[in-house]
């Protein structure tokens, strides 16, 4: 069976993460996490905590990704790991749900974010995100390198966008404004409720690992790529909210739904407000192309399991990428745009991503006790210590969101378990067909 080509340098692989990891959040999310801890300290505390923590998740993805540097990231820790049950579980909530209703958010939060420069007719609103969608796919289908070109040039426009406006807020002729609330109003539940958004807003570098297997020298181009990224982004998001802060008092922030628009209104005018909503659907693009090049290669490595039909393991002869898997995701995430269901997958779906993000760091900790000399080129910083914390967390975010959104969190539980009977179909189907081919050799 045709393997995929290893063309993606740690260039490549730094570009998807950091790519994937600033979407829209740092320019909007900020606000709520000053609503919930209204104290500078606090706001830099709880966005430094958020940063190593995801590191720390990183990082343990990194000493399994080395272990493992073939494409499907999560789903081959956990095969390997813990079975090939929540493997493909995985697999499943990321194309029914992570993914594809991720990708169909971003697309259908681009359209309204261009209406600030083009007014939109109703219907060109609902096609436009489905026509981002497939010009994507169709990048990637033609070779990962024309991907790989998308990314690294989506990412550096993000990252000077980024740079203009924390340059803009820390150094533009405003009156400097730090002050917040007293240490008395802060409280636990607002220490939990901020470091959710702040989480969510570090999300994205399990990116890097679904492409591994199309890595250069992956043992060592993932862990500096895992590393690097986070760190880098943690820096940025630290500068960021350091910007808002110099312009916005903390209190203000927290009733501003939109800082980084406010921040630059306020230092350079209307010119400031659509720089920041052009460097917004700038990072949305460059999310949304993170997103198609990594999720078909989890359907991919399914199916080389035997747990997805066979045309999702096609390597196209000719630009040497999984094409089906590509396509399928594009149209499933188009379809979930038109229909706005998005909006519902993700509501019961989103939280369950931690939910794997802990099992996968479980699944580091057995293997380094049942698989004590197997070859690991990277092995985590401060084992047991880094894995656990991630776990850690990753658990307890699962827990809050069971305790404080039950409902949707027992849809999001149901709609992973709706994949057991496929599992369970495709195995008894590769296993007759394992039968029949042993029968046949015998004869």
């Amino acid at each position: 069976m045709q393997d995929l080509p290893r063309k993606l340098s740690l260039a490549d692989l730094t570009a998807i993460s950091v790519g994937n990891i600033i979407g829209a959040a740092i320019f909007l999310t900020p606000s709520i996490v000053a609503r919930n801890l209204p104290s500078p300290e606090w706001i830099l505390a709880a966005w430094t905590f958020a940063g190593l923590t995801s590191l720390a998740g990183a990082l343990t993805c990194a000493e399994l990704g080395a272990m493992y540097p073939s494409s499907g990231g999560q789903y081959v820790y956990l095969r390997e790991s813990l079975g090939r049950f929540p493997a493909f579980l995985f697999g499943w909530t990321v194309f029914i749900a992570i993914r594809s209703g991720g990708l169909a958010s971003l697309a259908v939060g681009f359209s309204l974010y261009l209406s600030y420069f083009v007014a939109l007719p109703p219907a060109a609103s609902k096609l436009f995100p489905v026509a981002l969608l497939l010009g994507l796919a169709w990048i990637n289908y033609r070779g990962v390198r024309a991907g790989a070109a998308v990314q690294n040039a989506f990412t550096l426009l993000k990252l000077a966008g980024l740079a203009a406006i924390i340059l803009a807020g820390l150094t533009m002729a405003v009156e400097p404004r730090l002050e917040g609330a007293p240490a008395a109003a802060i409280s636990w539940a607002g220490v939990g409720a901020a470091l959710i958004p702040c989480l969510w807003s570090y999300q994205g570098w399990f990116s890097v690992p679904m492409v591994a297997g199309e890595a250069k020298d992956p043992g060592r181009a993932l862990p500096l790529s895992l590393g690097v990224s986070v760190s880098a982004v943690l820096g940025i998001y630290l500068l960021a909210n350091l910007a808002y802060l110099r312009v916005l008092p903390a209190t203000e922030m927290a009733a501003t739904a939109r800082p980084a628009s406010e921040v630059m209104t306020r230092t350079l005018g209307a010119a400031g407000a659509a720089f920041v909503s052009a460097c917004i659907l700038v990072s949305i693009v460059g999310a949304m192309n993170a997103s198609v090049m990594a999720g078909p290669r989890v359907y991919f490595a399914q199916a080389r399991d035997g747990l997805l039909p066979g045309a999702f393991a096609q390597v196209h002869t000719r630009y040497e990428t999984p094409a089906f898997s590509i396509w399928t995701q594009a149209v499933w995430s188009s379809l979930l745009a038109l229909s706005g269901s998005y909006e519902m997958l993700i509501t019961y779906a989103g939280f369950t991503s931690w939910l794997f993000y802990g099992l996968t760091a479980v699944g580091l900790l057995r293997l380094r006790r049942r698989r004590p000399e197997a070859p690991r080129p990277y092995r985590v910083w401060g084992f047991p210590a880094t894995p656990l914390l991630f776990a850690l967390v990753s658990f307890a975010f699962v827990g809050s969101t069971l305790w404080t959104a039950p409902e949707p969190s027992l849809w999001g539980l149901a709609l992973i378990s709706s994949g057991a009977p496929l599992y369970w179909m495709s195995e008894r189907l590769r296993t007759r067909r394992a039968k029949a081919a042993s029968s046949g050799a015998a004869r």
